[in-house]
């Protein structure tokens, strides 16, 4: 069959699946199976065993479940309402006080998480009614929590850069280092933002709460040992040489464990729902992971990838204008998939014609999760929209519009790492060149 008809027909059978409600795993699956059956002469049957076992037998997704239940473990501990006490008293000499909590938290979650929705779900239930309590504006401080609930896909360790490394055999260990500082850099832009919007909506901000002393300040950096304790213990592991991701996952979920039996917030029941828990997310990303393996492998007998790798070289493209261009294909996509699901089923086709404009793979992996994590706050598929929603009872497209200009910082974000690509390669290049 000819590319020209091809094409048209797998985006149909891909989205075709989809809107039956079919899991994003059979999506893939169908797809793969179409064009293997339109296009390769080897039996699907076999292809399917063979990739689907090599696929999900890579020694770096072991980190994946543990990590996923570190989470876990920790949304059921008392750490989360530990950060709200302990960053309060930091924050309130800040332009814009509390709403500086969500970004910090949400900031300091996501280095003990991997994720976002976790986050965004853990931070929301904690500092939401909190700031409501206190008189803050409802719309910025869901605005604040949507926005900074992403950055559970990019300061590490982050399960998405593990599902990107495997599915590129790029280093995990420098796909963490390489998102330490876009990760500062968006927590910056987000505050600065903060800081800006109340100075100039003072109207909407509530009275000054009375100055904390400094022994409530030091007992308020107490609560915050433990959070900082497990991300030392599992980011310096790594950082350091002493473990790799696999390891320093490992070492995560002990400390996780050891941090909720000492504040006595894990029973047994709870041990077991968190290990439940973590299973069905792992399994649901490699199912996904099985059905993009078979996808890539059916998707290089089509020739698609080659084909519009050449199609777009043969445009002429400069670096940034490709950028600007998978920007608005991303954005696009996050509006109808969750983020693994657009990682898995497009780098096998983006990244050759990416490393053929001379972009180095791992900051397209830090430009990727950027840009994915804008589809975490776009309708009608945000998952951090869905969350939210959940939380507050609020229309999914009113939080959308509350998230609107943390969308609009994310697009800056992107634009400036794509300037200065160094903030993300400089920390990698520094750490593991020694």
């Amino acid at each position: 069959m000819e590319i020209a008809t091809l094409a048209p027909l797998l985006v149909f059978v891909l989205f075709g699946a989809l809107a039956l409600g079919l899991w994003v795993g059979f999506a893939l699956i169908a797809v793969g199976l179409v064009a293997m059956l339109a296009a390769a002469p080897a039996p699907p049957e076999l292809v399917f065993a063979t990739k689907v076992w090599g696929g999900l037998t890579v020694w770096d997704l072991t980190a994946l479940p543990m990590f996923i239940w570190m989470g876990e473990i920790l949304v059921r501990s008392r750490l989360s309402s530990d950060m709200f006490s302990g960053l309060a008293p930091f924050t309130a000499r800040l332009p814009g006080r509390l709403l500086h909590v969500n970004v910090l938290g949400c900031a300091l979650f996501a280095a003990v998480s991997g994720s976002s929705a976790a986050t965004t779900a853990t931070i929301g239930r904690m500092s939401l009614p909190e700031l409501k309590a206190r008189g803050y504006d409802d719309r910025m401080a869901i605005g604040t929590l949507a926005g900074s609930g992403t950055f559970g896909f990019l300061i590490p360790p982050s399960i998405i850069l593990i599902v990107y490394g495997a599915a590129t055999e790029q280093s995990i260990a420098r796909l963490f280092l390489a998102g330490v500082v876009p990760g500062i850099m968006l927590a910056a832009l987000f505050g600065g933002y903060i800081m800006l919007w109340s100075l100039m909506n003072r109207d909407r901000m509530p009275a000054a709460e009375p100055p904390v002393d400094r022994r409530e300040t030091m007992a308020a950096a107490a609560r915050l040992l433990p959070v900082i304790g497990l991300i030392v213990a599992v980011i310096g592991s790594i950082y350091l040489g002493i473990a790799s991701p696999t390891e320093a996952a490992v070492i995560g979920v002990a400390g996780a464990l050891v941090l909720a039996a000492a504040t006595g917030a894990l029973s047994l029941p709870g041990f077991f729902e968190a290990l439940r828990s973590a299973t069905i997310t792992t399994c649901m990303i490699a199912f996904i992971l099985a059905g993009a393996s078979f996808l890539t492998v059916a998707m290089g007998y089509t020739g698609i990838p080659r084909d519009l790798a050449r199609l777009i070289g043969e445009m002429g493209l400069s670096p940034y204008a490709l950028l600007a261009m998978l920007t608005v294909f991303f954005i696009v996509m996050g509006m109808f998939l969750d983020g693994i699901s657009i990682v898995v089923l497009t780098v096998s086709i983006i990244l050759p014609m990416v490393t053929a404009a001379g972009i180095d793979p791992i900051w397209f992996g830090i430009f990727l999760v950027l840009v994915v994590e804008m589809s975490q706050i776009t309708p009608p598929v945000g998952f951090n929209l869905f969350v939210i929603q959940t939380i507050t009872g609020r229309d999914i497209f009113a939080v959308a519009r509350y998230a609107l200009p943390f969308f609009l910082l994310l697009v800056l974000a992107v634009a400036i790492l794509s300037v200065f690509p160094q903030i993300a390669l400089w920390l990698p290049g520094t750490m593991l060149s020694r």
